[in-house]
């Protein structure tokens, strides 16, 4: 069977260039491997190829959910086979590119099953503990897994809801959920992994540029879209957001708002390459060195 590629990196490396310009010469299509650029209205902050580039090119799982809706990395395995099955059912090659480590490891390595989310189970828990029920919910977890309570604390909101919520989605607790095998891709074993690096000071060079152009093209009215039909995106961790939101309000001008958002990319890359750097790839290439056209024709013999 055709190898799926699967090519990650640190945030403006250039991942969906090369993607692209791969995909021309084996006959590929895209498919999203980030946890952000996967949401409606929010292309320009999220950094989401152009709307010339996704003509370009067939892309899938990119601006696709609505932003009050989440999406675990069990949810994404799911989305991504299906896709992949498609993709290879027309005789092309899938090429799934992105950001978020963990999306890549749940496909290759496996994640529990309890790893998927139900909006409206969250939504009713995290009610009712916001209405002073959080000893009652903790009571609740002590019973269903008594094991696992001992490690979380009734003020830990999220880790408390998220318990629960996975025991009514799977009827198992988290404990039994830990024990049980992990779901992965079903074509983990066909994904050759694609590492792209670049040295710290070549790379926030390229993060200021793109920061600019984001403000330049958009991104101010993206967020006052968002404010002004009240969108919750607090679990998209959209950076910008409440730095644009700070200028909108006054409180911060628009050289200000490029600093910061600059400061929080270069952050968020760092990270990144940290969590990248310690993984294991079959193919890593470092963009100081290697021209796009290099690694496109190096992945063009392999496939």
């Amino acid at each position: 069977m055709t190898n799926c590629f699967a090519i990650v990196g640190p945030t403006g490396i250039g991942k969906t260039s090369l993607s692209i310009s791969l995909a021309k010469k084996i006959n590929g299509q895209i498919i999203g491997l980030d946890s952000r650029q996967i949401y409606k209205n929010i292309p320009i902050g999220t950094a989401q190829p152009s709307i010339d580039q996704l003509q370009e090119i067939k892309h899938y799982l990119v601006g696709v959910k609505e932003l009050n809706e989440s999406t675990s990395a069990g949810d994404f395995i799911d989305l991504v086979d299906r896709k992949i099955e498609k993709i290879l059912s027309d005789n092309n090659v899938p090429i799934i590119c992105g950001g978020t480590g963990l999306y890549l490891k749940a496909l290759i390595e496996g994640i529990f099953l309890g790893s998927k989310t139900d909006s409206n189970i969250r939504s009713i828990l995290e009610k009712k503990y916001d209405e002073g029920f959080s000893n009652q919910l903790f009571d609740e977890l002590s019973i269903i897994d008594p094991e696992y309570s001992k490690k979380v604390h009734p003020n830990n909101r999220r880790r408390l809801i998220r318990a629960i919520e996975i025991y009514k989605i799977t009827g198992k607790n988290m404990t039994e959920n830990f024990k049980s095998d992990n779901k992965k891709s079903d074509f983990s074993n066909k994904i050759k992994t694609v590492y792209l690096k670049m040295s710290r000071s070549s790379l926030e060079d390229r993060i200021q540029k793109r920061t600019l152009s984001m403000i330049d093209n958009g991104m101010i009215d993206e967020v006052r879209y968002i404010v002004k039909n009240q969108l919750n995106i607090e679990h998209i961790d959209y950076i910008g957001f409440s730095e644009i939101s700070s200028f909108l309000k006054g409180k911060i001008t628009k050289d200000e708002v490029a600093e910061k958002i600059h400061i929080r990319t270069r952050q968020y890359a760092k990270r990144q390459m940290k969590w990248f750097d310690n993984q294991k790839f079959d193919y890593v290439f470092d963009m100081d060195i290697f021209s796009v056209n290099d690694v496109v024709d190096k992945l063009v013999e392999i496939k």
